[in-house]
Protein backbone atom coordinates (compact mmCIF):
# COMPACT_ATOMS: atom_id res chain seq x y z
CA UNK A 1 0.00 0.00 0.00
CA UNK A 2 1.58 3.61 -1.10
CA UNK A 3 1.26 6.52 1.30
CA UNK A 4 -0.98 7.65 -0.76
CA UNK A 5 -3.34 4.89 -0.57
CA UNK A 6 -3.02 4.54 3.61
CA UNK A 7 -5.67 5.80 5.90
CA UNK A 8 -5.71 8.63 7.47
CA UNK A 9 -8.45 10.39 9.59
CA UNK A 10 -9.77 12.33 6.52
CA UNK A 11 -9.53 9.24 4.27
CA UNK A 12 -10.22 5.87 5.44
CA UNK A 13 -11.29 4.31 2.29
CA UNK A 14 -10.48 6.51 -0.30
CA UNK A 15 -11.77 6.55 -3.75
CA UNK A 16 -9.38 6.15 -6.78
CA UNK A 17 -9.94 7.84 -9.90
CA UNK A 18 -7.84 7.16 -13.02
CA UNK A 19 -7.78 10.21 -15.28
CA UNK A 20 -6.38 9.43 -19.03
CA UNK A 21 -3.23 11.93 -19.06
CA UNK A 22 -1.65 14.57 -16.64
CA UNK A 23 -3.92 17.74 -17.29
CA UNK A 24 -2.74 21.04 -18.10
CA UNK A 25 -2.08 23.90 -15.68
CA UNK A 26 -3.58 26.38 -17.69
CA UNK A 27 -7.42 25.28 -17.51
CA UNK A 28 -7.37 24.14 -14.31
CA UNK A 29 -5.79 27.86 -13.29
CA UNK A 30 -8.86 28.92 -15.26
CA UNK A 31 -11.50 26.85 -12.97
CA UNK A 32 -9.73 27.59 -10.07
CA UNK A 33 -10.29 31.19 -10.46
CA UNK A 34 -13.74 30.32 -11.24
CA UNK A 35 -14.32 28.09 -7.76
CA UNK A 36 -12.70 30.49 -5.82
CA UNK A 37 -15.39 32.95 -5.95
CA UNK A 38 -18.33 30.14 -5.14
CA UNK A 39 -16.87 29.38 -2.26
CA UNK A 40 -19.52 29.93 0.42
CA UNK A 41 -17.52 31.59 4.00
CA UNK A 42 -19.28 33.52 6.59
CA UNK A 43 -17.80 36.05 8.47
CA UNK A 44 -16.98 35.75 12.13
CA UNK A 45 -14.71 38.33 14.63
CA UNK A 46 -12.10 35.91 13.76
CA UNK A 47 -11.69 35.34 10.44
CA UNK A 48 -14.31 33.64 7.30
CA UNK A 49 -15.34 30.18 8.85
CA UNK A 50 -15.48 27.39 6.42
CA UNK A 51 -18.94 26.17 6.06
CA UNK A 52 -20.65 23.83 8.53
CA UNK A 53 -18.75 20.72 10.35
CA UNK A 54 -20.20 18.01 7.86
CA UNK A 55 -18.99 19.87 4.91
CA UNK A 56 -14.99 20.73 5.72
CA UNK A 57 -13.92 17.63 4.72
CA UNK A 58 -11.49 16.88 1.76
CA UNK A 59 -11.95 15.14 -1.09
CA UNK A 60 -11.76 11.65 -0.35
CA UNK A 61 -10.22 10.33 -3.84
CA UNK A 62 -6.97 9.62 -4.62
CA UNK A 63 -6.15 10.61 -8.12
CA UNK A 64 -4.05 8.55 -10.82
CA UNK A 65 -2.34 8.83 -13.98
CA UNK A 66 -0.78 5.30 -15.03
CA UNK A 67 1.96 4.60 -18.20
CA UNK A 68 3.29 8.61 -17.97
CA UNK A 69 5.83 8.15 -20.81
CA UNK A 70 9.33 10.35 -20.36
CA UNK A 71 10.96 8.97 -23.88
CA UNK A 72 10.37 12.12 -24.67
CA UNK A 73 11.15 15.01 -22.57
CA UNK A 74 14.61 15.25 -22.94
CA UNK A 75 14.45 18.60 -24.37
CA UNK A 76 12.36 20.02 -21.60
CA UNK A 77 14.28 18.19 -18.88
CA UNK A 78 17.69 19.94 -19.96
CA UNK A 79 15.54 22.96 -20.12
CA UNK A 80 14.86 22.77 -16.41
CA UNK A 81 18.21 21.35 -15.29
CA UNK A 82 20.09 24.66 -17.52
CA UNK A 83 17.87 26.86 -15.76
CA UNK A 84 17.48 25.45 -12.12
CA UNK A 85 21.67 24.79 -11.99
CA UNK A 86 21.04 20.92 -12.14
CA UNK A 87 23.53 18.55 -13.80
CA UNK A 88 22.40 17.85 -17.61
CA UNK A 89 21.98 14.05 -17.31
CA UNK A 90 19.05 11.66 -17.95
CA UNK A 91 18.31 11.94 -14.45
CA UNK A 92 14.73 13.68 -13.25
CA UNK A 93 15.49 15.48 -10.16
CA UNK A 94 13.09 15.95 -7.25
CA UNK A 95 12.57 19.54 -8.38
CA UNK A 96 11.48 18.42 -12.23
CA UNK A 97 9.16 15.33 -10.83
CA UNK A 98 7.39 17.73 -8.39
CA UNK A 99 6.73 19.58 -11.60
CA UNK A 100 5.55 16.79 -13.43
CA UNK A 101 3.33 15.76 -10.75
CA UNK A 102 1.73 19.59 -9.95
CA UNK A 103 -1.16 19.75 -11.97
CA UNK A 104 -2.67 16.30 -10.89
CA UNK A 105 -2.50 17.95 -7.36
CA UNK A 106 -3.81 21.29 -8.60
CA UNK A 107 -6.82 18.59 -10.30
CA UNK A 108 -7.76 18.14 -6.82
CA UNK A 109 -7.45 21.35 -5.62
CA UNK A 110 -10.16 22.87 -8.11
CA UNK A 111 -12.78 20.12 -7.34
CA UNK A 112 -16.53 21.34 -6.25
CA UNK A 113 -16.07 19.77 -2.88
CA UNK A 114 -12.27 20.74 -1.80
CA UNK A 115 -12.96 22.93 0.54
CA UNK A 116 -10.58 25.88 0.24
CA UNK A 117 -10.11 28.74 -2.36
CA UNK A 118 -7.11 27.87 -5.16
CA UNK A 119 -7.22 31.89 -5.31
CA UNK A 120 -4.84 32.99 -2.46
CA UNK A 121 -3.53 29.51 -1.06
CA UNK A 122 0.36 30.23 0.47
CA UNK A 123 2.90 27.91 -0.14
CA UNK A 124 4.83 26.98 2.94
CA UNK A 125 6.92 24.29 2.99
CA UNK A 126 7.50 20.79 0.90
CA UNK A 127 8.94 17.72 2.26
CA UNK A 128 9.87 15.13 -0.36
CA UNK A 129 11.64 11.81 -0.21
CA UNK A 130 13.50 10.32 -3.30
CA UNK A 131 13.20 6.70 -2.74
CA UNK A 132 15.36 5.61 -6.41
CA UNK A 133 16.16 7.62 -9.39
CA UNK A 134 13.64 8.39 -12.37
CA UNK A 135 15.25 8.54 -15.36
CA UNK A 136 14.22 9.34 -18.95
CA UNK A 137 12.33 6.08 -20.74
CA UNK A 138 10.90 5.49 -17.38
CA UNK A 139 7.26 4.82 -17.90
CA UNK A 140 5.61 6.47 -15.06
CA UNK A 141 2.19 6.34 -12.09
CA UNK A 142 1.33 9.50 -10.77
CA UNK A 143 -1.00 9.67 -8.12
CA UNK A 144 -2.08 12.87 -6.04
CA UNK A 145 -4.49 13.15 -2.55
CA UNK A 146 -5.16 15.78 0.04
CA UNK A 147 -4.27 15.16 3.65
CA UNK A 148 -4.55 16.64 7.43
CA UNK A 149 -7.01 19.67 7.21
CA UNK A 150 -6.25 21.52 9.85
CA UNK A 151 -6.53 24.80 11.78
CA UNK A 152 -3.46 27.22 11.72
CA UNK A 153 -2.82 30.33 13.90
CA UNK A 154 -3.11 32.19 10.62
CA UNK A 155 -5.98 30.49 9.06
CA UNK A 156 -6.34 26.66 8.03
CA UNK A 157 -3.19 24.32 6.42
CA UNK A 158 -3.86 21.23 4.17
CA UNK A 159 -1.08 18.87 2.45
CA UNK A 160 -1.21 17.77 -1.01
CA UNK A 161 0.60 14.58 -1.49
CA UNK A 162 1.97 13.50 -4.76
CA UNK A 163 3.50 9.99 -5.47
CA UNK A 164 5.59 8.80 -8.55
CA UNK A 165 6.29 5.26 -9.11
CA UNK A 166 8.01 3.27 -11.46
CA UNK A 167 8.08 -0.30 -12.31
CA UNK A 168 5.73 -0.75 -9.36
CA UNK A 169 7.85 0.44 -7.02
CA UNK A 170 7.73 3.93 -5.40
CA UNK A 171 10.21 6.60 -6.37
CA UNK A 172 9.24 9.96 -5.23
CA UNK A 173 6.79 11.13 -2.70
CA UNK A 174 6.54 14.66 -2.27
CA UNK A 175 3.74 16.90 0.70
CA UNK A 176 3.46 20.06 -0.45
CA UNK A 177 1.89 22.32 2.68
CA UNK A 178 -0.47 25.15 1.93
CA UNK A 179 -2.25 27.88 4.27
CA UNK A 180 -5.60 29.70 3.51
CA UNK A 181 -5.27 32.47 5.26
CA UNK A 182 -8.28 34.12 7.42
CA UNK A 183 -10.17 31.08 6.98
CA UNK A 184 -11.43 28.81 10.60
CA UNK A 185 -12.41 25.62 11.09
CA UNK A 186 -15.90 25.07 12.75
CA UNK A 187 -14.28 23.84 15.67
CA UNK A 188 -12.22 27.05 15.85
CA UNK A 189 -14.40 29.95 15.65
CA UNK A 190 -14.21 31.17 18.86
CA UNK A 191 -10.22 31.11 18.77
CA UNK A 192 -8.60 34.22 19.61
CA UNK A 193 -5.27 32.85 18.70
CA UNK A 194 -3.31 35.78 17.38
CA UNK A 195 -3.38 36.38 13.50
CA UNK A 196 -0.36 38.67 12.73
CA UNK A 197 1.91 38.24 9.67
CA UNK A 198 5.45 36.56 10.62
CA UNK A 199 8.41 38.71 11.06
CA UNK A 200 11.91 37.89 10.87
CA UNK A 201 13.13 35.29 12.90
CA UNK A 202 15.29 36.87 16.07
CA UNK A 203 17.18 33.92 16.18
CA UNK A 204 18.53 33.80 12.82
CA UNK A 205 22.07 34.95 12.41
CA UNK A 206 22.81 34.89 8.52
CA UNK A 207 26.21 32.61 8.03
CA UNK A 208 28.48 33.20 5.79
CA UNK A 209 26.83 32.74 2.27
CA UNK A 210 28.65 29.96 0.17
CA UNK A 211 26.66 32.01 -3.20
CA UNK A 212 25.10 34.85 -4.21
CA UNK A 213 21.61 35.01 -6.73
CA UNK A 214 20.96 37.54 -8.98
CA UNK A 215 17.56 37.03 -10.06
CA UNK A 216 16.41 38.63 -13.08
CA UNK A 217 12.95 40.44 -13.85
CA UNK A 218 12.21 37.89 -16.51
CA UNK A 219 13.59 34.38 -14.08
CA UNK A 220 9.21 34.12 -12.99
CA UNK A 221 8.39 33.63 -16.59
CA UNK A 222 11.24 31.40 -17.47
CA UNK A 223 10.29 29.16 -14.50
CA UNK A 224 6.86 29.33 -15.15
CA UNK A 225 7.02 28.81 -18.99
CA UNK A 226 8.85 25.54 -17.92
CA UNK A 227 6.99 24.63 -15.04
CA UNK A 228 3.58 25.27 -16.52
CA UNK A 229 3.00 27.64 -13.46
CA UNK A 230 2.21 31.21 -15.04
CA UNK A 231 0.61 32.31 -11.64
CA UNK A 232 0.34 36.17 -12.82
CA UNK A 233 2.38 37.11 -9.15
CA UNK A 234 5.83 35.57 -11.04
CA UNK A 235 4.85 36.92 -14.12
CA UNK A 236 3.55 40.26 -14.28
CA UNK A 237 3.74 43.42 -11.86
CA UNK A 238 0.06 44.23 -12.69
CA UNK A 239 -0.88 40.54 -11.28
CA UNK A 240 1.52 40.87 -8.32
CA UNK A 241 0.14 44.05 -6.78
CA UNK A 242 -3.12 42.99 -7.33
CA UNK A 243 -1.96 40.84 -4.25
CA UNK A 244 -0.08 43.00 -2.26
CA UNK A 245 3.66 42.89 -4.06
CA UNK A 246 5.42 45.51 -4.83
CA UNK A 247 6.94 43.44 -7.87
CA UNK A 248 6.70 40.18 -8.98
CA UNK A 249 7.80 37.31 -6.45
CA UNK A 250 10.51 34.09 -7.78
CA UNK A 251 8.64 30.76 -7.50
CA UNK A 252 9.26 28.96 -4.19
CA UNK A 253 9.96 26.14 -6.11
CA UNK A 254 12.61 27.69 -8.02
CA UNK A 255 14.20 28.98 -4.87
CA UNK A 256 14.03 25.45 -3.22
CA UNK A 257 15.10 23.38 -6.10
CA UNK A 258 17.93 25.65 -7.13
CA UNK A 259 19.35 24.99 -3.67
CA UNK A 260 19.20 21.60 -3.95
CA UNK A 261 21.03 21.66 -6.90
CA UNK A 262 23.65 23.26 -5.44
CA UNK A 263 24.06 20.38 -3.25
CA UNK A 264 24.64 18.13 -6.22
CA UNK A 265 25.80 14.80 -6.18
CA UNK A 266 26.70 14.76 -3.21
CA UNK A 267 22.67 14.15 -1.89
CA UNK A 268 23.17 10.42 -3.86
CA UNK A 269 20.78 8.68 -5.40
CA UNK A 270 17.98 8.48 -2.81
CA UNK A 271 17.25 11.80 -0.25
CA UNK A 272 15.14 13.73 1.59
CA UNK A 273 14.41 17.09 1.04
CA UNK A 274 12.59 19.95 2.74
CA UNK A 275 11.76 23.26 2.81
CA UNK A 276 10.11 26.01 4.52
CA UNK A 277 9.25 29.66 2.53
CA UNK A 278 9.19 32.79 4.62
CA UNK A 279 9.59 36.24 2.67
CA UNK A 280 9.05 36.11 -0.79
CA UNK A 281 11.94 36.68 -3.05
CA UNK A 282 11.09 40.22 -5.18
CA UNK A 283 12.27 40.31 -8.80
CA UNK A 284 14.49 41.50 -9.92
CA UNK A 285 16.65 40.94 -6.47
CA UNK A 286 19.28 39.36 -4.38
CA UNK A 287 19.73 36.45 -2.72
CA UNK A 288 22.14 35.55 -0.40
CA UNK A 289 22.77 31.80 -0.07
CA UNK A 290 23.99 29.40 2.50
CA UNK A 291 25.02 25.13 2.02
CA UNK A 292 26.23 24.09 5.29
CA UNK A 293 27.67 20.21 5.47
CA UNK A 294 26.10 18.89 8.47
CA UNK A 295 28.79 16.80 11.07
CA UNK A 296 28.83 13.27 10.01
CA UNK A 297 27.34 11.73 13.62
CA UNK A 298 28.87 8.45 12.93
CA UNK A 299 25.71 6.98 12.16
CA UNK A 300 26.66 5.95 8.67
CA UNK A 301 30.58 6.10 8.33
CA UNK A 302 31.55 7.44 4.97
CA UNK A 303 28.30 9.10 3.57
CA UNK A 304 27.52 12.35 4.05
CA UNK A 305 24.96 13.07 6.98
CA UNK A 306 22.81 15.65 5.35
CA UNK A 307 23.14 19.46 4.41
CA UNK A 308 21.32 22.54 5.72
CA UNK A 309 21.02 25.72 3.07
CA UNK A 310 19.00 29.15 3.75
CA UNK A 311 18.45 32.05 1.86
CA UNK A 312 18.00 35.66 2.61
CA UNK A 313 18.05 39.31 1.71
CA UNK A 314 21.26 40.34 2.13
CA UNK A 315 20.08 43.94 3.57
CA UNK A 316 17.34 43.12 5.32
CA UNK A 317 18.20 40.01 6.79
CA UNK A 318 15.22 38.30 6.58
CA UNK A 319 15.20 35.13 5.95
CA UNK A 320 13.25 33.67 2.36
CA UNK A 321 13.71 30.50 2.75
CA UNK A 322 15.36 27.34 4.57
CA UNK A 323 15.47 23.32 4.32
CA UNK A 324 17.57 19.88 4.38
CA UNK A 325 18.49 17.61 1.85
CA UNK A 326 19.33 14.04 3.32
CA UNK A 327 21.09 11.35 2.02
CA UNK A 328 18.55 8.50 2.36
Amino acid sequence: MTAAAQETPEHRNPRLVTLPSLPGLGGLYAKGVASSGRIAVTRSPVGRVLPGPRDVVLPDVVYRVADVPTAGVTEHLTAYQRLIGERVDDTLPAGYLHVLAFPLATALMVRGDFPLPLLGLVHVSNAVSVHRPVRVGHVLEVRATAENLRAHRRGVQVDLVTEVSTDGELAYRGASTYLAKGFRLPSSEGSTAPRTDDGPREDFVPPLPTARWELGGGIGRAYGAISGDRNPIHTSVLGAKAFGFPRTIAHGMYTAARALAEVGAARGDAYDWTVEFEKPVLIPGTVQVAITREPDAGAHPGRDAGFTYVGWNGKSGRRHFSGTVTPR
